[in-house]
Formats: C-alpha cells, structure tokens, sequence
C-alpha cells in the first residue's frame, strides 16, 4: 500500500491503484528487467545515496517521458525518498500539465500532486542539463538507443527496459488508446518497480 498516496490527485491515485493490480500481467522475461532496476535503487537506497534516474530514448519524446513521469510518480506513491527523474495521454490519466513557453522545444511543468515539485518535461539529450552528469542509472527505453548509445557517459548502471513506440499509432483512429496502453503499461511496471523498495 502506499504511504504518500494522500498527497497525489485522486484521480491518479486512482488510476495506479488500478495499475497496482496488474503486476502479474508483466511477462516474466520483463519483470527480469524491471527486478535490475528495483534492485539499483534498492543498493543506492541502503548506501543512503541519492538515487539519480535517467530514461533515454532516440527521439525523446513518448517512452522516455512516459518513463520519466510514472517512476517519479511511483516513487512517491509508494513513499520513496530521494529519486530524481530527470502530453495529452497524461492529463487524461489527472495530471495537471502546463506550458511554460510556445518554443519549438517546449517545457512543461507536470504535477501529480500540490505536495511535490512539478517535474520538468522537455526534450533533451541525456548529457543535456537537468539530467545527472554521473551516477546516474541509464534507462533505455527503445532499441534504437540501446544501439545507439552503447556507452552512456557517467552512467553507472545501464539499463534495458524497452518500450514499443506508440508513434506508429500517430494520425490514425488508434492513437489515443494505442497512447493510453502504453502509458498504462509504462505506470505499471514502474509502481512494480517501486512495490518492493525498502527504506
């Protein structure tokens, strides 16, 4: 159960506590993957570090802030101090999305809750600030950076969670539920991730 469910909207402490009874829809082979993940955190948590995630893709722009957004979420709903993560799909699922500029770039201040600081969400470079410069965890969440980027510099763990991209959905009659599976698939395994971590 969560310890810090109180302090996130409701409607999305609602949604993860749907996403909370899935687990045993993870295949095996994934929860292998997700378990490396769970276990960095766990190590960094009992050495009293900080625990700094990075979640890359190509083009980062879905997964990647998919990745991003449910494991911070997660993390405080499950109570988990010290994590640091460095958009319509979510404002469905209650998120309270803003843009701070019409750049081509923009940033947007996403909040799950009044109690927490809004996470940044921008598309960048992992080596761009705000993303930790050393240890750090690299998540990669498509292939394409697993090839891509066979050395992440100051990573100190390299992780493959892959995620299929839902832009093959973009411009068709599937996109927003082919973008909702896999915000809900991406939530899931992140509380999973996160269900098991003691402080």
């Amino acid at each position: 159960m969560a310890t810090n469910a109180a302090d996130i909207f409701p409607s999305i402490d609602a949604y993860l506590k749907l996403c909370a009874t899935k687990f045993e829809t993870i295949p095996q082979s994934r929860k292998l993957a997700l378990d490396e993940l769970s276990n960095y955190i766990q190590q960094k948590l009992t050495k009293k570090q900080p625990v700094q995630l990075t979640f890359i893709c190509t083009h980062n722009s879905r997964r990647s802030h998919f990745g991003q957004i449910w494991a911070q979420t997660a993390a405080a709903y499950y109570g988990v101090s010290a994590i640091t993560c460095s958009v319509n799909t979510l404002r469905l699922n209650g998120f309270v999305i803003t843009t701070t500029d019409n750049s081509s770039n923009p940033h947007y201040q996403v909040q799950y809750s009044n109690q927490h600081a809004a996470i940044d969400a921008f598309s960048k470079k992992y080596t761009d600030a705000p993303n930790p410069n050393k240890d750090y965890a690299a998540v990669l969440t498509c292939s394409h950076a697993d090839e891509t980027c066979p050395i992440v510099f100051g990573a100190e763990a390299r992780l493959k969670i892959m995620y299929e991209d839902p832009k093959i959905s973009d411009g068709t009659p599937q996109q927003e539920a082919v973008y909702k599976e896999r915000s809900q698939q991406i939530a899931t395994e992140m509380l999973y991730v996160f269900s098991s971590i003691k402080q």
